[in-house]
Order: C-alpha cells, then structure tokens, then sequence
C-alpha cells in the first residue's frame, strides 16, 4: 500500500468536506469533555472521600436541661453521667476501636459556636447550657460506628450519638448522581459523534465515487480504499479527543486549583498531575470510536 497516495487521499477527502469536519471536531471536542470532565468528578469524590472518611468522627451527645427525650427528661448530663461516659470509653471492649477521644464542655461549645456564627443574631440569643456536651469520638476504622451507637444507645446522660460518615454518606451520593448524569449525557454526545462521523465518511465516499470506481476497475482491494475514509475520521476525532483533554486539564488547573482551592480551602482536590490520567483516556476512545464508526460507514457504502 502506497502510504503518500493514501495520505493524499485523505488530505483531499478533509479539504473537500472541511465544514462537516469542523463539526465533528466540535461534537467530538464537547462530547468528550463531558466525558473527562465526569472522569475528573469521579477522581474528586473518591479524593473527597478519602479525605473526609479518614477524619470522619462520632458526637456522643449529653443531655442538656432543655432535651426531654427518655434517657434526659429535662436534666443537664452530670459529672456522674460523664464519668461513665469517659470509662466506657477508656474500657477494654472500645478501646480497641478508638484512635483518640476528647470532650468538648458547655463553655467549649459555645465558643466554637460564636466563633462559626459570628455576627449572626442567633448568638446573642443562645446560652452555653443550651448547647450540648459532646465526646468527639475517632476511630481506628470508622466504618464500625455502630459499635459505638451501640454502646451507648439509651445510656441515662446520653442524648444521642452522630455519626459524621451518614451525612458524608449523603453528599457523596448526590455527588455520584451527578458524575453519572455528567457520564450519562456523555454517552448521548459520543452517538451523536459516531453518527456525524459516519455521516461525514459517506459524504466523502459520495462525493469521490468517481475515483472510488477507477481504483475498482484497477484491482485495487477494499482495504485500499477504506484507510483514507477511515484515516478521515480518525484524525478529525483525534484533534477533538486532543482538545478536550487539553479542556479536562485546564479545568483542573483553572477552576480546582487556582479558584476552589483558594476560595473552599476545607477540603482535599485533585492535583493536575492526577488529571493527566484524562487526555490519554479520551485520546484513546475518541481513536477507537471514530475508526468504529468510519469502518462500519465505509464498508456499507461500498458494499451498496
């Protein structure tokens, strides 16, 4: 196979349908960005979750003289109560499982309060002993909380038991919601660009159906005449993949790094040399579904 006549081919087969080619960059370009940018929502979850899991806590919450539940009725937690608490804690059975402890007082909680609500109204009607006595409690693995909610569930003195993993459980979710929608709308674009790709391969067999008949009368194989439409394809989508990698990183770069990073410090992110990962990845699937996609449009026209 002569590589310089293929590769004029496909240089005339670009050049004569050039507007149908920029449209498939295009959808490629947006189709593919979708899809790094759910590949970049997935790194951050599992980043977020890693970060936050490893910090996740268990409040065990004292009675305050306003709680009326049944193991309160109406009475402060007293040094009694607390104590019991603390040797459960320092007890052979959890202790096992505990990493550390510490016990935050009335006065402690309403400093953090004031601290985190400053300048709100609410502070200037909230009092000390309206605020929870807690135990912050981290263990060696969270995942077993349980044991301590079940340690201390109905325990006169304790009000209730938290575990921060619950609420972490539910902002993960709906973050994983909208990866997979992210993926989800992807997956549309992708047909969308398959589609296009073929539509564009047989635009270009059409319109060399003269030159396409020539190489058959002359022997020419299928194969000859496929690899320019195929080639066509390919390197359209290619130029997409290659920009929405370059988008996927410059998101990271960009909006995670230089403006999340800056303005929601709390929290852990991605790196940009963790989102490289990303333009190899849609380099890759735009390659393979484009050259799909120019296969199967080819081989039918010819076949008609």
């Amino acid at each position: 196979m002569r590589v310089g006549l293929v590769l004029g081919e496909v240089w005339s087969g670009l050049r004569r349908n050039m507007s149908v080619v920029i449209s498939v960059i295009l959808v490629t370009f947006v189709s593919l960005t979708f899809v790094g940018a759910a590949i970049i929502m997935q790194l951050q979850v599992q980043q977020m979750k890693t970060f936050w899991y490893d910090r996740a806590q268990v409040a065990v919450y004292l009675c305050t003289d306003f709680d009326q539940s049944a193991t309160c009725a109406g009475t402060d937690a007293g040094e009694e109560e607390i104590a019991a608490v603390e040797a459960a804690l320092q007890s052979d059975t959890l202790q096992p499982y505990i990493a550390d402890y510490f016990f935050v007082s009335h006065d402690e909680a309403y400093e953090e309060f004031t601290k985190q609500f400053e300048g709100n109204p609410i502070v200037d009607i909230t009092k000390p002993e309206q605020l929870n006595q807690t135990f912050w409690i981290k263990l060696n693995d969270p995942s077993r909380s349980d044991i301590i909610k079940e340690t201390f569930a109905g325990i006169p003195g304790v009000q209730s038991v938290s575990d921060q993993r619950s609420l972490l459980d539910r902002i993960f979710l709906f973050l994983g919601v909208a990866s997979y929608t992210a993926i989800a709308i992807a997956g549309l674009m992708l047909v969308a660009a398959m589609l296009l790709i073929s539509t564009t391969i047989r635009l270009s067999a059409y319109s060399r159906r003269r030159e396409i008949g020539i190489m058959r009368l002359v022997g020419a194989s299928n194969r000859f005449i496929q690899t320019p439409f195929i080639l066509e394809g390919i390197i359209a989508a290619l130029i997409g993949a290659v920009l929405a990698g370059a988008a996927s990183v410059a998101i990271v770069k960009f909006f995670v790094q230089d403006f999340l990073v800056a303005e929601v410090p709390f929290t852990s992110y991605i790196t940009v040399e963790q989102s490289l990962i990303v333009p190899p990845v849609l380099i890759l699937l735009g390659v393979i579904l484009s050259s799909i996609a120019a296969k199967i449009a080819i081989t039918r026209y010819l076949r008609v």
